[in-house]
C-alpha cells in the first residue's frame, strides 16, 4: 500500500503542476527540412521538467505562416488548446515579403488581445530579419516588437537565433533556418528565457 501510495504522488506531482504552451510560429519553430521530433519545441518539455517546471508543449507552428495566417488559426488554436501560454513566434514571413509594418503590428496586436481574452498569458517573441531590406525598413519592423511590449503589458523574449546564426555550421545553406545541431541549443535557451513565466512544480 505504502509503495502504490508512493507511485502515485510521484504522477500527481508531475503532472498535476503542470501547464500548456502553444507556440504560434512559422518554419523557424516548425523543425524546418528535418523530422518533428528534432525540432526544439518537441525538445523543450523534458528540460523544463528538469528544471521543475513541467509543461505540455503544443507546437502550432507552421512554415511559411505570416502573422496574418497566425492571426486566422489563433481563434481555433485557443478553443481547442486552451493553453496557459501562448508564444508568438511570427513576423519573419511577413518581413522578408516586405509587407508594411504596420500590418505586421495590426495583426500582432490582435492576437495579444485574443490570447488575453481567453484567459491566456501571451508572450511575444522578438523576430529579426537579414540587413538587406535597408535600414528604415529594419528599424521599423525590429521596434513594433518593443513598442507592442510596452503598449499592450506583453512579456518579451529576445530573439531565439541571435546566438545561432553567428555560426555558419549552425544555419542551413539558406541562411535563415538553423539546422537540426541547433535546435538543442534554441530549447536550452527558450528554456532559460521561458522560466519566469513558468509556474515552479513546488507553488
Amino acid at each position: 500500500m505504502i509503495r502504490i501510495l508512493s507511485l502515485l504522488m510521484l504522477l500527481f506531482s508531475s503532472t498535476a503542476f503542470s501547464q500548456t504552451l502553444l507556440v504560434l510560429g512559422d518554419s523557424l519553430s516548425a523543425g524546418y527540412q528535418m523530422p518533428a521530433n528534432k525540432s526544439w519545441p518537441v525538445l523543450l518539455p523534458k528540460i523544463l521538467t528538469q528544471q521543475s517546471q513541467p509543461t505540455t508543449i503544443i507546437n502550432a507552428s507552421i512554415s511559411g505562416d505570416t502573422s496574418g495566417n497566425g492571426l486566422a488559426r489563433l481563434p481555433q488554436l485557443l478553443k481547442q488548446y486552451q493553453p496557459d501560454i501562448v508564444l508568438i513566434e511570427l513576423g519573419a514571413n511577413d518581413g522578408l515579403r516586405g509587407f508594411a509594418p504596420k500590418i505586421l503590428r495590426n495583426n500582432l496586436s490582435q492576437m495579444i488581445t485574443l490570447i488575453k481574452e481567453m484567459g491566456s498569458q501571451p508572450l511575444l517573441m522578438q523576430i529579426e530579419i537579414p540587413p538587406n531590406y535597408g535600414k528604415r525598413y529594419n528599424e521599423l519592423f525590429r521596434n513594433i516588437y518593443p513598442e507592442l511590449s510596452q503598449s499592450l503589458n506583453v512579456p518579451l523574449l529576445p530573439f531565439f537565433l541571435i546566438d545561432i546564426i553567428v555560426q555558419p555550421q549552425l544555419m542551413m545553406k539558406d541562411g535563415i533556418h538553423p539546422t537540426a545541431e541547433a535546435q538543442p541549443l534554441i530549447a536550452q535557451f527558450m528554456a532559460q528565457h521561458l522560466k519566469p513565466y513558468l509556474n515552479k512544480e513546488s507553488l
